[in-house]
């Protein structure tokens, strides 16, 4: 399916990908903590959402 260039290719690839976003992370890391703060509580409210329609689902699947 893919040859041997291929398969280097991509470790490469997501070898490099990962250096560069811990990178640029550790670079953004104080504004993160100053424009994002309190962003886990929409995150959570999310998953909240996104459970209690599962759970209405299953309610009137039976």
């Amino acid at each position: 399916m893919f040859s041997k260039g291929q398969w280097i290719f991509a470790a490469f690839f997501v070898v490099a990908f990962v250096i560069a976003m811990v990178y640029a992370y550790k670079g953004d890391k104080d504004l993160h903590k100053k424009f994002y703060k309190g962003s886990y509580w929409v995150l959570i409210g999310f998953i909240l959402f996104i459970l209690l329609l599962f759970l209405i689902k299953i309610f009137f699947k039976h």
